[in-house]
């Protein structure tokens, strides 16, 4: 990331202005005079955007302890050169609604961009429809640059956070975004989607528990028809008791690296690939998942799997195979998958 770490803190109601240009050029602004209020009760969407609006290019918003009621529908919607810095006690709560697709910070076509630290609780337990699947926590969509990191995002209708692109006369994919130490736990669609992007790194987080509607993965790589999603890395990451597959990469997934990842407990496959190309996975701990250890389905090609340790993979399916052919239950491949090699370095238990 481009941004400095310099810091102005403003005073008043625990938000501070910051500016990162010079300081005989910084802005120090009145939180007050934006209304914000953070009291759980109050909608301080209008009141935060102004003031995300009212930062300087480079500026810093830090947002100190309360609950900030969020209208989903209208968006925090971030700027070109900011940074949102959350104290660990600030909730970002996404008001109830109806919608089929709304969320609660929106990074769109926007590029040096950072948000840190805090929490954001969407509205699943409160949702006021059944319909739609896509209220994520945090859309990044055609946007470039652009870090999450120390964050706990929870409870949303649709995914944790969502990266893809912007449609139109031509399709405008997301780059260069860096995801570290965030705990996606308990959100309906996915811990994580990553759609059509370019050079995404996601590092030392957690997706956790996901369940509510399908594919409910911990991380799906699923960009829509149109682009790719190329130079995925994930590393030092746990996925575990998501109710879909750990790790699932469904099409026009490419170069995609997972390492020294725990992926264990999910009800699905550890690791479903359908349609990725030049993936490696290794040193992974994949265990106790409800179907195979790892899978390669048909469009899979160009994957290795190299020095993972597998152990009480596809407990259920074993009573329908109960003869173990060696590694059955932890590596499936289909044989229309091209090009996937199982070194002698992986463990089998």
């Amino acid at each position: 990331m481009r941004l400095s770490r310099r810091r102005l803190i403003g005073a008043g109601a625990g938000l501070a202005l910051a500016s990162l240009l010079p300081p005989a050029r910084a802005a120090t602004l009145d939180p007050r005079d934006f209304g914000v209020r953070g009291d759980g009760r109050h909608d301080d969407t209008r009141a935060l955007q102004a003031a995300i609006d009212a930062l300087p290019a480079g500026g810093t918003l830090a947002l100190g302890p309360g609950n900030y009621v969020i209208d989903p529908e209208r968006s925090l919607r971030l700027r070109t050169r900011t940074r949102l810095s959350m104290d660990p006690e600030t909730r970002l709560i996404a008001k109830a609604n109806a919608a089929p697709r709304a969320y609660v910070l929106l990074i769109e076509g926007v590029h040096d961009v950072e948000v840190s630290g805090g929490r954001i609780v969407g509205d699943r337990d409160h949702h006021l429809s059944t319909a739609g699947e896509w209220g994520h926590g945090i859309m990044v969509r055609g946007a470039e640059s652009v870090l999450l990191r120390d964050l706990h995002i929870a409870r949303c209708w649709g995914d944790g956070i969502s990266v893809g692109g912007i449609s139109g006369a031509r399709v405008l994919p997301s780059r260069d975004i860096r995801i570290e130490d965030v705990v996606c736990g308990g959100n309906r669609r996915q811990g994580l989607t990553i759609g059509r992007s370019r050079n995404v790194r996601v590092l030392r987080s957690n997706f956790l528990a996901t369940r509510g509607t399908l594919p409910g993965c911990g991380i799906d790589i699923e960009p829509d028809p149109g682009d790719s999603a190329e130079d995925i890395t994930i590393e030092a990451c746990t996925l575990r008791g998501n109710h879909g597959a750990g790790l699932q990469v469904y099409e026009r997934g490419r170069r995609i690296t997972v390492r020294r990842c725990i992926i264990r407990g999910n009800r699905g496959d550890g690791v479903l690939i359908r349609g990725g190309e030049q993936c490696m996975l290794e040193d992974n701990d994949i265990a106790d998942n409800g179907l195979r250890g790892i899978a390669v389905r048909a469009g899979g090609r160009d994957i290795t799997v190299a020095g993972n340790r597998f152990s009480g993979n596809a407990a259920g399916l074993r009573r329908q195979r109960p003869q173990d052919v060696k590694g059955w239950m932890h590596v499936d491949v289909a044989k229309a998958a091209k090009g996937v090699r199982v070194d002698r370095n992986n463990r089998f238990e």
